[in-house]
């Protein structure tokens, strides 16, 4: 059965044969549910707990 992975970025769960995974230099793994989450983690360097639609959003002040 194949496993059900969760988005590196925001947390949401991505179903089989869908999302996208990265590799980086120093073989860890990142799974992304979209071009968004990767873009947001990977180029613009985003923390997720600042962002209303991630589930690591912290609210408050």
């Amino acid at each position: 059965m194949p496993t059900v992975r969760q988005c590196s970025f925001c947390g949401k769960e991505i179903p089989p044969a869908t999302g996208l995974m990265y590799v980086r230099n120093d073989g860890s793994i990142l799974w992304f549910c979209s071009n968004k989450c990767r873009k947001s983690m990977l180029k613009l360097h985003r923390d997720p707990k600042k962002l209303k639609w991630t589930k690591a959003y912290i609210g408050g002040k």
